[in-house]
């Protein structure tokens, strides 16, 4: 018995090229490559324009990336290193303005799971991509040699985004002091003398929690608080309801909890126990995010002001098309207090 023959496996259709859109759209290929690539340096119709774009959609025409960096000297991609985001609203609808902004500037934004690596591997692993520019948000120390190695690699701009510069890249500086430094005054203002700083237990947010820590304690005692407490807490019920229950022993007659996240979880647990919000406890959150004012007491919060994504969007595009020409600093954040019934 014989195998009967196999049939023919079916033909893939060639991958459409530039030439195509040419000929579809009744330009050349020159035009073509112009409009696709954002080209400004050539002045071109908008109806040409529209032609070449509804060419390029019929036929499934996908410009080659690695192609255009060849002709343009670099990619166009921005590199946004992400081993953890912060927990919160307010920086997940930053870095979403953030990659919006960018896309609107035709930047392809690449989100990089950096998860375990250290300074010199991140760099290198970073470079191999070659992105045009890189945002840090300071989850991972760089030093002026990964700077460096980034460079080598091609990438024009390198943004860290954190409490401390870093030589050869501009630093955006995030005081994340002030936000602890604002809570801890506005509680002893409130007349609290015995200050908790609640301190996240979730890996990664060291990098916010530890300055903010530093400022409350630093204003507490200029303001003359007896003192100033770390005190943990997980974000989950278990732990809220755990550190309630040994409330009393503390001896706080005031919380700074870290962000508005974490001062509704604890004040609901404080609650449950039996302590009156601000009569035995007075908490402050920060973010100062919608549900907080939705709460009874309403939260007091510390108001963080960060810059919309447009603006460092065009500071990165900036950068790339010259980098002499960026400025040497930047502040990014203020914060102030919103007194609501929680203090």
């Amino acid at each position: 018995m014989t195998d009967s023959p196999k049939p023919p496996a079916p033909a893939t259709a060639p991958a459409p090229t530039s030439a195509d859109v040419a000929r579809l759209a009744g330009v050349s290929r020159a035009t073509v490559s112009y409009v696709l690539n954002n080209a400004e340096a050539v002045r071109i119709s908008e109806p040409t324009r529209r032609k070449v774009r509804e060419a390029a959609e019929e036929l499934g025409y996908v410009p080659h990336a690695a192609a255009r960096s060849l002709r343009a000297g670099h990619t166009r991609i921005v590199l946004l290193p992400t081993s953890h985001v912060p927990v919160g609203r307010l920086y997940s609808g930053f870095l979403n303005e953030l990659e919006w902004a960018l896309r609107r500037l035709d930047y392809t934004v690449v989100q990089y799971g950096s998860l375990g690596l250290a300074g010199d591997e991140a760099a290198r692993a970073w470079a191999e991509l070659r992105p045009v520019a890189v945002i840090s948000l300071g989850e991972i120390t760089l030093s002026a040699r990964n700077v460096d190695t980034l460079k080598r690699a091609g990438t024009r701009a390198v943004i860290t985004v954190g409490p401390v510069g870093v030589p050869g890249a501009l630093p955006l500086v995030m005081d994340q002091r002030e936000v602890g430094a604002r809570a801890a005054e506005h509680l002893v203002e409130r007349g609290r003398r015995r200050l908790g700083v609640i301190v996240p237990e979730e890996p990664g947010l060291d990098l916010f929690s530890t300055p903010r820590l530093e400022g409350a304690t630093e204003a507490a005692a200029a303001a003359g608080a007896a003192g100033v407490r770390a005190v943990p807490m997980a974000y989950t019920e278990e732990s809220a309801a755990a550190l309630a229950a040994r409330w009393g022993g503390l001896g706080l007659d005031g919380v700074y909890a870290y962000n508005d996240e974490y001062a509704m979880l604890l004040m609901r647990a404080l609650q449950d126990a039996g302590l009156r919000i601000p009569e035995d406890v007075a908490v402050v959150g920060a973010d100062d995010l919608l549900l907080g004012r939705l709460l009874r007491p309403r939260l007091s919060t510390v108001r963080i002001e960060l810059p919309g994504g447009d603006r460092l969007a065009e500071l990165v595009d900036r950068m790339v098309r010259s980098p002499a020409d960026a400025e040497s600093h930047h502040d990014l954040l203020s914060a102030s207090v919103v007194h609501r019934e929680s203090t």
